[in-house]
């Protein structure tokens, strides 16, 4: 995709992760709360006949810029140049594939930053989805200046889940510093101190549980005559082929 444009607009930190495939572009980054005028700097190069990538981390579409480029050309009304919005792999998703198969089942996606959602919006939902046990990915859990959310949000969840309910912790899914840690809704307190903004929970279900370290949400198919060496009334077969080093890969067809 970025081999066919000759300007890539960004965010610095996002910007710096394509390494060498911004040589040779122009590259224009702004600030962390510099969206907008991120936005409508891709769309004035755009306009000018220059061909623009305006890079988000994960899924352009999933709390990035795709939605705000196009507020702006509607609000314009005058059509603007063509957009399009390519699919990218969204955090939720990186990080729950490092825990295991968390979202196999209805799921809620909710950030906790109050910057651009009032905090009672933010804690409604919250309680509905605990109340309506759906498993949970939380982004934007803590920032330097927001540290209350995620103890209340745990707070909401817990009148809903019990203590043992897994939760998984992933840090920089995908990039560099990477890190994965499966706890429980009574134990993550103890890891607060390491949770910071690109750090993503996903708290699962009441039916959710741990084997052999995965983190693991039933779909509800019926496994309890898959075999004795399956384990877990015949869940585990996956994870203990992983574990006993033979290959085994997990993966959807790819879209043409």
């Amino acid at each position: 995709m970025l081999e066919g444009v000759d300007t890539v607009v960004g965010y610095g930190r996002y910007v710096e992760l394509l390494g060498g495939l911004v040589t040779g572009k122009e590259v224009v980054t702004t600030a962390m709360t510099g969206e907008r005028d991120r936005c409508e700097q891709a769309l004035r190069l755009a306009g000018r006949g220059r061909r623009v990538a305006l890079v988000s981390s994960g899924d352009a579409g999933i709390y990035a810029m795709a939605g705000l480029v196009l507020e702006l050309l509607a609000a314009s009304g005058d059509g603007g140049p063509a957009v399009e919005v390519v699919p990218g792999v969204p955090a939720f998703v990186a990080a729950a594939a490092l825990l295991g198969a968390p979202l196999m089942h209805d799921f809620a996606s909710i950030s906790l930053s109050d910057l651009l959602t009032p905090w009672e919006t933010i804690e409604r939902r919250i309680e509905a989805a605990a109340a309506a046990d759906f498993v949970i990915a939380l982004y934007n859990p803590k920032s330097r200046g927001r540290v209350t959310q995620l103890p209340r949000s745990m707070e909401i969840v817990a009148r809903h889940r019990a203590p043992s309910t897994p939760v998984g912790v992933v840090k920089n899914a995908s990039r560099p510093g990477e890190t994965v840690t499966l706890t429980t809704l009574g134990g993550v307190g103890r890891l607060y101190d390491s949770i910071d903004m690109s750090t993503l929970l996903i708290i699962g279900n009441s039916t959710t549980y741990e084997a052999g370290g995965r983190m693991i949400t039933p779909r509800g198919y019926d496994v309890a005559g898959a075999g004795k060496d399956a384990g877990h009334a015949g869940r585990r077969h996956g994870v203990r082929a992983r574990a006993a080093g033979r290959p085994f890969t997990v993966c959807s067809w790819p879209r043409r």
